[in-house]
């Protein structure tokens, strides 16, 4: 890792008000101010949870403070950002533990989230995915497919395309997550949150493969229409991931080994 002339970390909570020096003062010194005197001799900065990563409701539109997200008011450090409102408890002991111990920052996505943790959706980590596969959808929050637990994609969950640890780690100790208690996935670890930004595009009608009826009640045209809304799902939820694998370094490279010096 490269050296810097400090020995220490800069924890950050909250998005920075950048639209009057008069918000958020405090003795005289705006926030970016007190940010900006805060950083200057850090090895690196950790921006926790969506408002400090991305913006989140302080940024939402109308953003009337002009609130901006860590990485876009401060340069020259390295900032990781542990996304969520709020981030895993479990995921943030684990950056700075990782950085104590190794005495470097964890590997980090495109988003500059450590990918030990942000590697995967929690599409792809969900007890209920097999349900999607197989056309099994909750319509309502009190139907039959509630109490079955069944997908919660059309009651709006952005598990397709969000990445976290949610559905592995959980939360309070593992106890629970908020698919798991019945509410979709919200995307709170993703850019755009709270707005919903571009990031989420969410495709009505996808019915999943359909695996629990029987050929004979799937019609040709149903089965065209079923096959290419799940095409269409894929790309759609896949774009990002497909760009970062391409992008990184293979094992054993340049890049690779100066990153592991």
């Amino acid at each position: 890792m490269k050296k810097y002339p400090g020995e220490y970390l800069v924890m950050v909570e909250g998005s920075i008000p950048t639209g009057n020096e008069a918000y958020c003062c405090i003795g005289g010194k705006s926030a970016l101010q007190i940010l900006t005197d805060a950083v200057k001799n850090a090895k690196a900065v950790v921006a926790w949870g969506n408002c400090a990563s991305a913006g989140c409701v302080q940024a939402a539109s109308p953003n009337p403070t002009d609130a901006k997200p860590v990485h876009k008011v401060i340069s020259g450090k390295p900032v990781i950002n542990v996304q969520g409102c709020p981030p895993i408890a479990a995921v943030m002991a684990g950056v700075v533990v990782h950085i104590l111990t190794f005495d470097r920052i964890p590997q980090l996505d495109g988003m500059n989230r450590p990918k030990a943790f942000y590697s995967r959706r929690v599409h792809d980590t969900c007890y209920r995915r097999p349900n999607f596969d197989a056309g099994l959808f909750v319509d309502s929050f009190d139907d039959e497919g509630a109490k079955r637990g069944y997908c919660l994609y059309k009651m709006g969950c952005k598990g397709p395309v969000t990445y976290n640890s949610c559905g592995i780690i959980k939360w309070n100790d593992g106890v629970s997550y908020p698919i798991q208690s019945g509410h979709p996935c919200i995307g709170c670890s993703e850019d755009g949150f709270w707005d919903n930004g571009p990031f989420y595009q969410h495709l009505p009608g996808v019915a999943g493969f359909g695996i629990e009826t029987t050929a004979d009640k799937i019609g040709l045209g149903l089965g065209i229409a079923t096959a290419a809304g799940i095409a269409t799902h894929a790309i759609v939820t896949n774009i990002r991931k497909h760009k970062e694998i391409v992008n990184e370094p293979a094992e054993g490279s340049v890049s690779d080994n100066h990153e592991k010096s």
